[in-house]
């Protein structure tokens, strides 16, 4: 039965998505099966793996609204053992139609009980706010990695998302955690980034991923290629520390 892991952060251009189809590939690569969710109205996590969404009728929305059932959603990608639920721009209207739904927060969790024996980990990539999409992505995930950009405003944002995520674990999930917080776009020559990883550290030190993404030209332009790093450039910096990250996911799970 798969691990539900929901990648998270209200703050978007985090590298939120580029750190769930990373993950993910990797992971797929060492011969897991893989499933990664877009939630995230923008799609770029269905891009990032090479799915046109203008060409793909069938998406997260339309599962969400219960139109079609979640095995109906599921789209193989080119990488072996990684499929994807995508998105749609649809789904930037969902939070209204949803709204009105009974059970209105746990309706992806039911929708991915019906698949989740068939795989060993399903990603959620969340859209970069904190509404109606993402508590249901918390709601059915079992744990949550948190992409976090070394900038001033970092440690305000994720006392905001911890806060979110204490009151998911309070009246919808009791047993959600995080699985780990990973620094992303980390520039060692500024002091403010050094200061940014040390002050989150003092608080979540057991949380911290020992792996820090650092800014990579090549990692920025593989999602306009369709394709994850470790297809596009697996040699590169970016490569590296991804397939590091990930290799951290699975030890921790």
């Amino acid at each position: 039965m798969a691990k539900i892991i929901a990648i998270a952060n209200q703050k978007g251009g985090v590298g939120k998505t580029t750190t769930a189809i990373n993950i993910a590939a990797y992971i797929a690569l060492a011969e897991k099966k893989v499933l990664v969710v877009d939630c995230d109205p923008q799609g770029n996590a269905s891009s990032g793996v090479g799915i046109n969404r203008k060409m793909n009728n069938k998406s997260i929305y339309n599962v969400l609204i219960r139109d079609i059932d979640t095995e109906q959603a599921i789209v193989n990608t080119k990488i072996k053992n990684l499929e994807i639920i995508p998105s749609s721009i649809q789904l930037a209207g969902a939070e209204v139609e949803l709204a009105g739904m009974e059970g209105r927060e746990i309706i992806l969790k039911r929708a991915l009980m019906a698949v989740k024996e068939k795989y060993d980990y399903i990603f959620i990539d969340c859209p970069p706010s904190l509404g109606l999409l993402t508590i249901n992505a918390l709601s059915a995930s079992n744990s949550v990695i948190i992409p976090l950009q070394c900038e001033y405003y970092a440690l305000e944002g994720l006392s905001q998302l911890v806060d979110t995520i204490n009151l998911i674990k309070r009246r919808l999930n009791p047993l959600l955690k995080i699985e780990g917080i990973v620094f992303t776009m980390f520039d060692g020559r500024t002091n403010l980034a050094i200061q940014v990883v040390d002050e989150v550290k003092k608080h979540f030190r057991k949380e911290v991923y020992r792996t820090i993404i650092p800014r990579n030209v090549r990692l920025s332009e593989a999602p306009s290629h369709g394709k994850p790093i470790a297809v596009y450039d697996p040699r590169s910096k970016g490569a590296e520390m991804y397939y590091e990250l990930a290799m951290e996911v699975l030890r921790r799970a």
